[in-house]
């Protein structure tokens, strides 16, 4: 649902009603009846008329959520606030997803990094996994703000970019930063989607995932279990997994999970057999839903 009280201050100050700004800049009635239904207006129609009232699109509205966690992380993200839900989730999610794919940053320092945007680089830490860890923090703003948005190969490919995007593999001329491979990869041994079928496989997880009429953790699962054994990017497939299991998690007001590194082991095993038996990889993601639980319960924030 979208608010309207940056805009309707702006008209209160210049003592205009929502009438009269429809008429003086020739948006139809329509339209101007969206901001009460609480509709999101179009971009150009939005530009349209903070031009006419002298300040930013953005200052007009405001996105919020039925769901709990998902407006708490929108409203802590906007106002910058340390100490909370938001600032945890960042620091945690990124530790633990970049440390169970080989980064060698400390939770320290990847606190350091989000709360003071500096490191101690006397421990011979790569550029790499700096450079993936600011980039992992943009990847969860990316994915609350497109938290209500149906799931996309678009949205999953600029998970990946911005993941990706200035590290050493883009420097690759084969690594395609933002798309889906051009080489076949092996995962723990086991083949991968070839290239060639990377994008057919891609539209059918994700048209099937979408047409469900209820989703629930176990189809965000296994959603993530399908995604990985396609292995659609060149590197970064686990990060964007998980990644795009938070989103789906905040879109359908579900309690997230944040895979500790310390389950890798379970986690690797759970993917690895998933075909054969499901309940391994089923335990250690709601095992990491009672993680996002106690962080809940440390921060008092009161869940369905």
């Amino acid at each position: 649902m979208i608010i309207y009280d940056g805009l309707n201050k702006k008209l209160s100050e210049k003592g205009l009603t929502k009438s009269a700004l429809g008429k003086n800049l020739k948006i139809s009635s329509r339209t101007i009846s969206k901001i009460a239904r609480g509709e999101k207006l179009s971009d150009k129609t939005l530009q349209k008329i903070a031009d006419h009232l002298g300040c930013n699109a953005e200052d007009l509205y405001k996105q919020v959520s039925d769901n709990l966690i998902l407006q708490i992380l929108r409203d802590e993200k906007e106002a910058k606030l340390s100490g909370g839900l938001y600032h945890e989730l960042q620091i945690r999610m990124t530790y633990n997803s970049n440390h169970i794919e080989g980064s060698r940053l400390t939770e320290d320092q990847t606190r350091l990094i989000f709360e003071t945007n500096t490191i101690s680089t006397s421990d011979g830490v790569l550029v790499d996994d700096i450079l993936e860890t600011i980039h992992h923090f943009r990847a969860i703003d990316y994915v609350i703000d497109t938290a209500e948005e149906k799931l996309s190969e678009d949205i999953i490919k600029h998970i990946h970019f911005i993941l990706k995007h200035d590290t050493k593999d883009s420097m690759v001329s084969w690594f395609a930063v933002g798309d889906y491979k051009k080489r076949s990869n092996v995962v723990g041994g086991r083949e991968t989607t070839e290239p060639e079928n990377v994008s057919v496989q891609m539209k059918r997880i994700i048209e099937e995932y979408n047409s469900k009429s209820e989703i629930s953790i176990n189809d965000i699962i296994a959603f993530h279990a399908d995604f990985e054994y396609i292995h659609p990017f060149q590197d970064g497939n686990g990060r964007v997994g998980r990644l795009i299991a938070l989103k789906e998690c905040l879109h359908h007001n579900i309690i997230p999970f944040i895979i500790e590194e310390s389950k890798k082991g379970f986690y690797y095993r759970g993917l690895s057999e998933w075909k054969r038996e499901k309940g391994w990889l089923t335990d250690t993601c709601l095992d990491g839903q009672d993680t996002f639980k106690r962080l809940l319960n440390v921060l008092k924030i009161k869940y369905k």
